[in-house]
């Protein structure tokens, strides 16, 4: 009598241990385009052009004063910077490399005095925009952020559940399905200058079991390492227990 209640109390313990249908989630991953690192395009945009009018409105009463040249020349090196971190990806030790040249440089015009006379050539270089063209240039790279991030990004998505991985479009139909049985999801190298743009984003890669098995790459996805660690967690469950 007393071993009958034992496996009774087991066989509870291991029901109450299987998840409810209730409890079951699904994932969505979501694949941005490059234009999701453009932001401080749109946000240093604004900031400036609210400098820029500053100035504009003291030159105005101020005779003989000359507009400094730089606003424009920090929002073009902006634009400079985002143009080469956005198309050159530098992953893992790369970045690290790419860093510490930068200071290596950085040390070297310092120690030869150089920075100096690259300070006297500024005066020189007659760099401006006027508070209209921030305000037009930033509002209209603001719009296509949005449209981008909120919008055309999201029509193409992969759906993860236990048991499956689906690739879903919302204009056009179609639908296709991967076993997530032995499929493996890890985050690839990350590349510093994306990730720190990107609130943690970073590619994901699926891999099919065995040698010569599938392999799945989701670029730019925002919080990946959160989205790694979920996706573990929803594919150990079992399909057959959540029925």
């Amino acid at each position: 009598m007393t071993q009958q209640l034992a496996i009774d109390q087991t066989e509870a313990a291991t029901v109450t241990a299987l998840p409810h249908p209730a409890t079951l989630q699904e994932i969505n991953v979501y694949s941005h385009s490059t234009l999701l690192y453009w932001w401080p395009g749109w946000a240093f945009g604004f900031l400036i052009a609210l400098l820029n009018a500053g100035q504009e409105k003291f030159l105005a009463t101020a005779e003989g004063s000359q507009p400094s040249s730089a606003l424009g020349l920090t929002y073009l090196s902006i634009l400079l910077l985002l143009i080469v971190f956005t198309n050159v990806r530098l992953r893992g030790i790369n970045s690290i490399v790419a860093l510490l040249t930068l200071a290596f440089i950085a040390v070297v015009l310092a120690w030869f005095g150089w920075w100096d006379d690259i300070a006297k050539l500024i005066p020189y270089l007659s760099v401006h925009m006027n508070t209209g063209f921030y305000l037009v240039f930033s509002s209209g790279l603001l719009i296509v952020w949005l449209m981008m991030f909120f919008v055309f990004d999201r029509l193409t998505y992969w759906r993860i559940r236990p048991g499956q991985m689906t690739e879903e479009h919302l204009i056009g139909g179609g639908a296709d399905s991967f076993d997530t049985n032995g499929l493996r999801f890890q985050k690839l190298s990350s590349d510093f200058f994306r990730a720190t743009l990107g609130l943690g984003a970073g590619d994901l890669k699926a891999t099919a079991a065995g040698e010569h098995g599938a392999t799945i790459e989701i670029p730019n996805v925002i919080f990946v390492d959160r989205k790694v660690h979920a996706i573990e967690k929803l594919i150990s469950v079992k399909p057959e227990r959540a029925s």
